[in-house]
């Protein structure tokens, strides 16, 4: 740390939005201090994005092994290793971290780990090892993310009762796990412990998994992961959870216990119901600031709080919670900081992925935002059964679906169930920002064989010009 305390901005947070508004701001040529209590990179590197990701991609490893058969390899089953799967997370976590580290020396990035909060609007206090530092910024970003919801009743103690940043250190894999939430986060643990041995029930409250995401999409994911091997109870609660030495005891009830009480033991019990903003330590007071109900800090396009020279970025301004919104808003406050009148942070679209096996990628609205916007829709879909790319794969079970309207024909949104399909969503990304047709994606050729061809098959169908399936029968007209 320089003796120097005068910055041109402090960025107060090291995650994916934090590092990208730090490291631009250097490129801009301004004199950037990026302060984080804990390692850089944040929650995204070191216990979400990326670890999250490795562990994922061997239990992707660990299926291909497990149906192996089908394609003519024999293989002998799979003997996972805990230490040794866990040291590959770990040096793929460090080495996206020290990639960080060199982009901040490159780019003149002084980065500082401590407790940062507000004196004042211009005034930051670090505090580290019992030491403090008074910090003076021309000006602030905020990036300081999100944590996971800990819930009183289902009292956390990192071993039997865990959250998500538990999870991801495998110190050890449970022979029943029970996971509450069927979102993302629950989700793609549920995928890394079931293919690493696990029996897992996901218990969620509401009537669907992935609450928000297209129906029809959530439905074919949890039909997939059924026949793995998860377990669901929907429209189900947990009431309490009891230690009993190094098992746990939920009590459940809803419709998957038939409306009476059930109780079930498990190894391990993963809260997965949500993440919060982190504020609690700034002393938002100080610098003029307050969250709104909702304890997130409000924005304008060009991520400037209410303080003309105080910035937020990324969870801390709201939903939806992901790193590459974090990421766009971090360059979108380096360039307005540095000048830029014009910039502002405003998509068409933000896509979102859920990293299970098969994965699950949307952008834009579901057909049923859709319907409630009052448009009159017009869906194509293409199962993967019917993808000749899919089917070299052994990979058959699946969907794409496009969701247009039906006057103007423009695409509204864009869903796929798949293998890569977080790669492939970056179509629809495209497609929503130039405001293309479901005619303009069908006409656009597509390379064959490609899973991305399933797409122009969807557009087609929506039409019912698709060659590769059936086409649905035109509906008959409404008689007066």
């Amino acid at each position: 740390m320089s003796k120097e305390q005068q910055f041109d901005v402090v960025v107060i947070g090291a995650g994916p939005g934090g590092y990208h508004v730090a490291i631009r701001l250097g490129q801009l040529g301004k004199k950037v201090l990026c302060v984080d209590r804990d390692e850089v990179g944040g929650v995204c590197l070191n216990w979400g994005c990326i670890p999250t990701k490795a562990l994922l991609h061997v239990g992707e490893v660990v299926r291909h092994i497990e149906r192996a058969d089908a394609i003519g390899l024999k293989v002998p089953k799979a003997e996972v290793q805990r230490e040794s799967v866990a040291k590959f997370k770990n040096e793929v976590v460090s080495a996206n971290v020290n990639g960080v580290k060199t982009l901040f020396k490159a780019n003149g990035v002084e980065f500082m780990r401590a407790e940062a909060s507000f004196k004042s609007p211009t005034e930051i206090v670090a505090k580290s090892d019992g030491s403090e530092l008074t910090i003076k910024a021309q000006n602030v970003v905020i990036a300081t993310g999100s944590a996971p919801v800990d819930v009183k009743a289902w009292p956390r103690d990192g071993k039997i009762i865990i959250n998500s940043d538990d999870a991801v250190k495998l110190e050890r894999i449970p022979k029943k796990l029970l996971v509450i939430g069927g979102g993302v986060i629950g989700l793609e643990f549920a995928t890394v412990y079931g293919r690493l041995g696990a029996e897992v029930l996901v218990v969620e409250m509401m009537p669907q998994i992935l609450t928000g995401t297209d129906l029809e999409i959530g439905k074919t994911l949890g039909r997939i992961l059924k026949k793995q091997g998860v377990e669901f109870m929907l429209n189900t609660k947990v009431g309490a959870l009891e230690k009993k030495g190094d098992t746990v005891r939920a009590t459940l009830n809803g419709e998957g216990t038939g409306g009476k009480d059930e109780v079930r033991e498990f190894d391990m019990a993963l809260v997965a119901v949500g993440r919060r903003p982190v504020t609690d330590t700034l002393n938002l007071k100080a610098a003029g600031l307050q969250i709104d109900e909702r304890g997130f800090i409000p924005t304008d396009l060009q991520q400037r709080t209410k303080v003309p020279n105080i910035f937020a970025i990324g969870d801390v301004t709201g939903a939806p919670l992901l790193a590459h919104r974090a990421m766009k808003q971090g360059v979108i406050a380096a360039e307005v900081i540095s000048g830029d009148k014009s910039a502002a942070f405003d998509p068409v679209a933000v896509p979102n992925c859920v990293y299970t096996d098969p994965e699950v990628a949307t952008v834009g609205l579901s057909e049923e935002e859709a319907k409630a916007a009052g448009h009159e829709v017009r869906i194509g879909k293409f199962p993967l059964a019917a993808s000749g790319r899919a089917r070299t794969m052994n990979e058959s079970e699946g969907l794409i679906k496009l969701v247009g309207d039906a006057k103007s024909d423009l695409l509204l949104g864009m869903h796929i169930v798949a293998p890569q399909a977080e790669s492939m969503i970056g179509e629809g990304v495209i497609a929503l920002e130039m405001g293309a047709t479901l005619e303009d994606i069908g006409l656009s050729v597509h390379p064959h064989p490609t899973l991305t061809e399933g797409i122009m098959d969807a557009a087609e169908a929506s039409h019912g010009k698709a060659i590769h399936i059936i086409n649905p029968k035109p509906k008959a007209p409404v008689s007066a």
